[in-house]
C-alpha cells in the first residue's frame, strides 16, 4: 500500500514596496492566482461567520482521548483534517467546531503543550492615549493568577484625521523597541506611525487601521538556543507549564504556547480598554488581525489559530512550524536543508514534540496544514520564499494546498490565500506582492466584501501536492496512502506495497535495490544515495519504523544495451535490526516499506541535490527494491522511472 543553527530566523530586514497595486499576476516562473481562480468555492461566505466573539467558541465541548506515543498510527500522507477522533468523517461547517478543538487539542499535547484559558486569570486593563503626534498611546494590561501577576505594555497607534473610530486594528509581533545605540544623536521628533510588522508600509498608508504592538518578550523572551525560560512572566504565572523538560512528567508549554496566550491577553485588554468611561480605546474588536514573519510569522499563525476574535491572520515567511508541513518535509527535503522537528528550536515547542523527530514524524496525528485549518473560517493569508531554503518551500505549498480544500469544503475559498515568492531579502516583499495584502485587508479588515481575495503565488507548477491528500475520504477503512511515489530533480521515494513481512525483535532485517535502463542505451553508471524505511505494526497496536542504512555512494556499471538488472540480486546493501514490539519483545509485521533518496545538504539551510546521478542522462533508469528476513523476502516493488525524461 502507498504511503508515503539557522539565523535566517533572526533577521528581519525591511522591504519597500511601489505604492500603486494593480494584479494579482507576477511575472513568470510563479504561478498566478488567475491561473486557478476557478477552484475556489465561495457559496458558504454570505452565512458562515467571518470572525467570533470568543477565544474560543468551543471551549466546553469534549476533549479526545489520545493513544500513547507507541500506539499513534503511522500515516505517510497528509492526516484528513475531516476524520473525527471517533473514526467518523464529517465535512459540513456544522460540525467543524468539534473537529476544530480536536485538531487544537492534539497540537498543544504533541507539539506546543497546553494554552491556558485564563479562566482562573484576574484581567485588568487601562488605554492612555498620545499626548501629541510624535508619540503613541499605551495599552497597559494586567494579568494576575494565584498571587502573581504579569504585565504588558503596549504601544497603541491610532490613525488622525479619520473620523473618530472605533478602527480595525493590526496587532503585530514585536520584540519591543531597539535601544538607542550609546553615544547617537538623539532622533528628531516625527509624527508616530503605526507598526504593520514586516508587511509594505504603503498597503496600509492613509488607510483607517489602528495598531498594538505583541511585545512578545514581556510573556517569555525569545533568545539563544538553550536559554533557561523559568524565570520569564509567564512560567511565573505558570509553574506548573514549564519551560524546557519538565520534572515528575508533568505537561510542558513551549514558547508558542506562551506566546498565543499573551497574544490573547492583549485581545482581552483590548476588549476592556475600549469600554473604560475616559478615553476608551477606540478600537473595533470584530476587525482585529495579526501578523508577524520568519519566527514572528509562526507566532502570529499559532494566535490566529488560537484566538477565534482573530479576524485576519498574516503570516510571513514562517518555515518549519508554521505553515509547512512536517511530515512533508522530511519525506522529500534532506536533512539539514530545512527546519524539520530535529532542526527547529527546541525552546519554541514542548519537550514531548522531540518524540516524533526522524521518521516518527509519521506518527504524528496531525499536521501544519491543520494548524493553518484551525484559522477557518476566519481569512489567513500565508507567505513563503524561494531564496531562503530553509524555509521549507515546497512543502509550505503543499500545506498551502491542503487547507485550500478545507476552506473550499465550507464554500469560504477566497478567505485563503498563499504567496510564495522570491527575488527578495527575508521578510521583505515585492511590488507584485502588495495587491494580495491589500486584497485581504480590505475584504477583511475594512469590509470591503467585493475585493478579490483568490491569491494562489507559486513557483510550483509541475509539483505533485495532490499525492499528500489523494486518500481523503476515498477509503472505507480510511487507510493513508500514496497514489504515485515521489521522483523528483534526482530524488525519489519508492514504495514497497503490502509486503507483510514477519519479523522478531532483534532480527536483522535486509534490504537491497536494482537498477535497470530499458531498451537501447550507451554505457552507464549509476550511483545512488539512500536508505530504507520499514514500517513495523504489531499485534499490540503498536507500531514503528525500522531504518535500514544502504551502502554509501554505491555506483553500478550498466553495459551497453543491457536490460538486466544490477545490484542488489543476492546481495543485500543494508541491513538493521528490529525493535521489539509493545513492552515485551513480540511479533511485528512489516507491512510498508520505503526507499528513500534524498541526497545531502553541504550545510546547513542548503538543497540537499541528487539522491542519484546517472552518466546516461538521455534514457530511463528504472529502480526497485525489497526487504528480507531470515531468508524470506517481501519479493522486489514495482519498477519506477527515477531518471524522468524532460
Amino acid at each position: 500500500m502507498m504511503r508515503r543553527s539557522n539565523n535566517m530566523e533572526r533577521r528581519r530586514p525591511g522591504g519597500r514596496i511601489a505604492p500603486k497595486f494593480l494584479s494579482l499576476a507576477v511575472a513568470l516562473p510563479f504561478v498566478t492566482a488567475s491561473a486557478a481562480r476557478a477552484q475556489e468555492n465561495t457559496s458558504g461566505d454570505a452565512r458562515i461567520p467571518l470572525v467570533y466573539a470568543h477565544e474560543n467558541t468551543g471551549a466546553k465541548l469534549p476533549q479526545p482521548a489520545f493513544p500513547s506515543f507507541e500506539k499513534l498510527p503511522i500515516i505517510r500522507p497528509l492526516p484528513d483534517p475531516f476524520v473525527f477522533a471517533s473514526g467518523k468523517r464529517d465535512t459540513s461547517f456544522a460540525a467543524w467546531e468539534l473537529r476544530r478543538n480536536q485538531i487544537k487539542a492534539a497540537i498543544e499535547k504533541y507539539e506546543i503543550g497546553p494554552k491556558p484559558d485564563c479562566s482562573d486569570c484576574k484581567i485588568t486593563a487601562t488605554y492612555v492615549p498620545t499626548a501629541d503626534a510624535n508619540s503613541k498611546g499605551t495599552l497597559t494590561i494586567n494579568v494576575t493568577r494565584n498571587g502573581k501577576s504579569l504585565t504588558l505594555t503596549e504601544p497603541v497607534y491610532i490613525p488622525t484625521g479619520k473620523g473618530p473610530g472605533p478602527y480595525p486594528a493590526m496587532i503585530a509581533m514585536s520584540g519591543g523597541a531597539r535601544p538607542q545605540r550609546p553615544g547617537a544623536p538623539a532622533a528628531a521628533p516625527a509624527p508616530a506611525r503605526g507598526n504593520f510588522g514586516s508587511l509594505p508600509a504603503a498597503v496600509f498608508a492613509d488607510l483607517p487601521i489602528a495598531t498594538v504592538d505583541f511585545v512578545h518578550n514581556q510573556v517569555t523572551v525569545y533568545g539563544a538556543r538553550g536559554q533557561v525560560h523559568t524565570s520569564d512572566p509567564f512560567y511565573q504565572l505558570y509553574p506548573e507549564l514549564c519551560a524546557g523538560t519538565c520534572p515528575d512528567g508533568k505537561s510542558n508549554s513551549g514558547m508558542y504556547a506562551a506566546w498565543s496566550w499573551g497574544v490573547s491577553r492583549v485581545i482581552d485588554g483590548i476588549e476592556i480598554a475600549s469600554h473604560q468611561a475616559v478615553n476608551p480605546l477606540p478600537i473595533d474588536v470584530k476587525h482585529l488581525a495579526v501578523t508577524g514573519c520568519s519566527y514572528a510569522g509562526k507566532m502570529a499563525l499559532f494566535a490566529g489559530a488560537f484566538d477565534e476574535r482573530i479576524a485576519l491572520t498574516i503570516a510571513q515567511e514562517n518555515g518549519g512550524g508554521g505553515a509547512p508541513s512536517w511530515r512533508v518535509s522530511h519525506e522529500i527535503e534532506a536533512q539539514g536543508a530545512v527546519e524539520k522537528i530535529d532542526t527547529t528550536s527546541k525552546e519554541w515547542f514542548g519537550g514531548q514534540m522531540w518524540q516524533f523527530a526522524g521518521d516518527n514524524v509519521y506518527k504524528l496525528p496531525e499536521d501544519h496544514d491543520e494548524l493553518m485549518d484551525l484559522v477557518a473560517p476566519r481569512a489567513l493569508l500565508e507567505t513563503g520564499n524561494t531564496d531562503y531554503y530553509w524555509l521549507t518551500n515546497r512543502a509550505n505549498y503543499v500545506s498551502a494546498r491542503a487547507t485550500q480544500q478545507v476552506y473550499n469544503a465550507f464554500g469560504i475559498g477566497d478567505r485563503f490565500g498563499f504567496f510564495i515568492d522570491g527575488k527578495h531579502p527575508h521578510c521583505g516583499t515585492l511590488p507584485t506582492e502588495a495587491p494580495a495584502i491589500t486584497a485581504f485587508v480590505d475584504k477583511f479588515l475594512l469590509g470591503k466584501t467585493a475585493e478579490q481575495s483568490d491569491v494562489e503565488v507559486n513557483p510550483f507548477p509541475s509539483l505533485d501536492y495532490k499525492r499528500w491528500t489523494a486518500w481523503w475520504g476515498t477509503h472505507p477503512k480510511g487507510e493513508p496512502e500514496f497514489p504515485t511515489p515521489w521522483v523528483a530533480a534526482g530524488t525519489f521515494v519508492l514504495p514497497l506495497d503490502g509486503a507483510h513481512l514477519k519479523v522478531d525483535a532483534g532480527q536483522t532485517v535486509q534490504a537491497a535495490y536494482q537498477l535497470m535502463i530499458p531498451g537501447s542505451h550507451p554505457d552507464a553508471t549509476a550511483l545512488v544515495n539512500g536508505n530504507v524505511q520499514a514500517d513495523v505494526h504489531c499485534a499490540d497496536g503498536s507500531s514503528y519504523t525500522l531504518r535500514i542504512p544502504l551502502a554509501d555512494k554505491q555506483d553500478y556499471s550498466i553495459p551497453a544495451g543491457s536490460n538486466a538488472w544490477v545490484g542488489g540480486s543476492g546481495a543485500p546493501q543494508g541491513t538493521a535490526t528490529a525493535a521489539g514490539c509493545g513492552a515485551a519483545p513480540g511479533h511485528g509485521t512489516i507491512q510498508d516499506a520505503y526507499f528513500s533518496s534524498l541526497g545531502v545538504s553541504p550545510k546547513n539551510a542548503e538543497p540537499g541535490g541528487k539522491g542519484f546521478t546517472t552518466t546516461d542522462a538521455a534514457d530511463p533508469l528504472d529502480a526497485e527494491f525489497s526487504c528480507s528476513a531470515d531468508g524470506v523476502s517481501t519479493g522486489y516493488s514495482k519498477p519506477v522511472n527515477v531518471n524522468l525524461q524532460q
